[in-house]
């Protein structure tokens, strides 16, 4: 193999630590995104205790960092012990590896599995992030369809916050201000470039703000259905979540669209997270199993640092980009390989 690039981290790793009984069982689920990374803690009836939202900046370990430490936080460390952690998000292999995850899942399944759990006879599951957006379609509490988009960041998170700065307008207020408009402009949305220009457009001739506003909001709506959910079977009850979950604007305008109620959780921006953490609950090691009365360590993921390696694999003809992940020079995860030859053993 020859070595291609090498990054270097300071973050954190988990390593299992016996612990007193007579602690509340606890488990932890981390969503890392492009764009935020969110984490909650669940305990054993799988109530969120802990949650925490923040900005992954490009660096996802060290946003993992935080999050863990967000959540230590927020619990009494002497009254709860995390047995197990779960990781999902477009960098779940790396910081699976780094926290010791007992479960590493897609999005799809992690969201998936925390909409059915709060709503058993959910149907279709819409949820739009920063740069990405899905569709699931569900039957009998089972994920039978889905679709994503990841080619074009209109009609995402990323794309609302763009225009708010171009309209001088905080994202969070985008809402409120959306549902006082009488007269929704017609935004052309198919496109990011296409927006932009219609959006400016629209500002040039003297539109209401409101109005764009308002427009901007129904243009995600319609957007999503047309791309994402072409050709999907979008039946009720619909729950509708991530990020953009929170734009009142937004909701109402797929409400319209879809002319059914959309329900929105509380905690809906945070899904993937509480998913994956209901998942590791299922998977932590049960009474006498090995890892049974261990906890994750909150401190001790300052204590490693951790260098990540992208290897190009020559035993083949597939030249697989491999990435190896080391904790203190000693590797611990790698994944990217096609076949056993390019198969990597952790020390």
């Amino acid at each position: 193999m020859t070595e291609a690039r090498e990054t270097h981290t300071t973050a954190n790793a988990s390593e299992g630590r016996p612990v007193p009984s007579g602690r509340t069982d606890c488990y932890l689920g981390i969503d890392i995104g492009s764009i935020s990374t969110k984490g909650v803690i669940i305990d054993a009836d799988r109530r969120i205790i802990a949650r925490t939202y923040l900005w992954t900046e490009g660096n996802p370990a060290d946003a993992a960092r935080r999050v863990v430490a967000d959540l230590g936080s927020q619990v009494d460390r002497d009254a709860v012990r995390v047995r197990a952690v779960g990781t999902t998000g477009s960098a779940r292999r790396l910081v699976g590896a780094m926290c010791g995850a007992t479960v590493v899942k897609n999005e799809i399944t992690a969201h998936a599995v925390g909409t059915t759990f709060l709503h058993p006879d959910v149907r279709t599951i819409l949820e739009i992030g920063g740069q990405d957006s899905k569709i699931i379609c569900v039957e009998s509490g089972i994920a039978v369809d889905y679709a994503m988009n990841t080619l074009c960041a209109a009609g995402t998170g990323a794309f609302l916050s763009s225009q708010a700065h171009r309209l001088g307008v905080e994202v969070e207020e985008f809402g409120d201000i959306a549902l006082t408009s009488k007269k929704p402009a017609n935004i052309a949305a198919r496109c990011t470039v296409f927006a932009e220009s219609d959006l400016v457009h629209k500002i040039q001739v003297g539109y209401a703000r409101e109005d764009i506003i308002a427009g901007l909001c129904r243009a995600v709506a319609t957007n999503y259905l047309n791309n994402v959910g072409k050709g999907k079977q979008i039946a009720a009850p619909v729950v509708f979540q991530g990020g953009v979950s929170k734009n009142a604007g937004v909701v109402q305008a797929f409400r319209d669209e879809l002319g059914m109620d959309v329900v929105v959780d509380e905690d809906g921006h945070l899904m993937g997270a509480f998913g994956v953490a209901l998942l590791a609950a299922e998977a932590a090691p049960r009474a006498g199993e090995p890892g049974d009365g261990e906890a994750f360590d909150f401190d001790a993921l300052r204590t490693f640092e951790f260098v990540t390696r992208e290897v190009e694999c020559q035993k083949c003809a597939n030249h697989c980009e491999i990435i190896c992940v080391y904790r203190d020079g000693k590797i611990i995860d790698s994944w990217g390989n096609r076949c056993d030859k390019g198969a990597v053993k952790a020390g």
